[in-house]
């Protein structure tokens, strides 16, 4: 096969040995995701349903996700991201164990997974191997648009499995991380079950009232963190600016639109040029609240060895012309 040329699909060129096909096990997974993918829009069509013709929305409902929002999306870019994917900085054992729980409750997949799926996605950005690219099915407008979708949900279905003895053995290695991940299952229920069990007390024992903060702190607030993470890796290789150079065929950009709702993350250009770097918006005017959480961890004492940005290393990556 031909060498990747950075146009052509991913199946025209040559690419490192794919994981193990559709095997029992990947089927259950697949069938797993399928589950955590789907069941915040069944439940939400249900929900809607059910509250068809009432405007009314509880005022606490909508305080319990913004929270549980926050607290779960920031285990998944503080924890699942910038501290165990890249070693931004390094935390105790006690820490380490609250952020990948809150990152677990994001209902994205165990840890070990999710960190072993990204360091592949930075192996191989954009080219054969990496596991969501919006480049897999060409840059022609059609497959393109294949592409989006692909990088987007779609890949989440295929039987492409990340090796995790490959890409994650120091978390395999680590019995507190190990237990997280199994507890995945469990980290689930507990972050539906939340929302209901608040609701229901503050309602005064009404399952009227437990059932809407399910909906909205919930259903509404996975379905909402689910997409925002996911077009990290969609849009923000596709449409937005690239102040920095990054290796080739990477084509990472910043996306200021979702900086606020991925907490930073979308300014995913200077993250592809500086991975480790624990923040990620590092130009006026670029707001990182992950970097912010990272930074009131260190000054408690919470956190050490924090890699912030370095003049020199942005300079030495920053492409000529760019606006800061």
């Amino acid at each position: 096969m031909p060498a990747y040329d950075g146009t052509q699909p991913f199946t025209a060129a040559a690419a490192p040995a794919e994981p193990a096909g559709w095997t029992t096990g990947r089927r259950v997974a697949v069938t797993v995701t399928g589950l955590i993918v789907g069941a915040p829009f069944a439940g939400l069509g249900l929900a809607l349903w059910l509250w068809w013709g009432s405007a009314v929305v509880r005022p606490a409902d909508l305080v319990l996700a913004s929270v549980l929002y926050v607290l779960t999306g920031l285990g998944v870019t503080v924890g699942f991201h910038r501290g165990l994917t890249h070693g931004g900085f390094r935390a105790g054992p006690v820490l380490r164990i609250a952020l990948a729980t809150a990152g677990s409750l994001s209902f994205q997949g165990d840890v070990i997974g999710w960190v072993a799926t990204h360091r592949r996605h930075h192996a191989f950005t954009d080219r054969p191997g990496d596991p969501h690219s919006p480049y897999r099915y060409g840059t022609g407008v059609s497959g393109q648009l294949h592409g989006l979708l692909d990088s987007h949900v779609g890949w989440l279905f295929r039987a492409d499995a990340t090796p995790v003895e490959r890409y994650a053995p120091d978390l395999l290695a680590d019995r507190g991380i190990r237990t997280v991940s199994r507890l995945f299952p469990v980290l689930c229920a507990v972050t539906l079950a939340l929302p209901f069990g608040i609701g229901y007390a503050l309602g005064g024992g009404a399952w009227q009232a437990g059932l809407s903060a399910l909906l909205w702190a919930g259903l509404i607030r996975i379905a909402l963190l689910h997409h925002v993470t996911w077009s990290v890796n969609s849009l923000c290789h596709v449409v937005g600016t690239r102040p920095f150079a990054t290796r080739r065929h990477d084509r990472a950009t910043n996306l200021w639109p979702l900086a606020l709702l991925s907490f930073g993350e979308s300014w995913h250009n200077l993250h592809h040029a500086d991975p480790t770097c624990a923040r990620h918006g590092v130009d006026r005017g670029q707001l990182d609240p992950s970097a912010a959480v990272i930074r009131l961890f260190e000054r408690l004492g919470w956190v050490q060895d924090v890699r912030w940005p370095a003049p020199d290393r942005l300079a030495a990556r920053r492409l000529t012309g760019a606006v800061r």
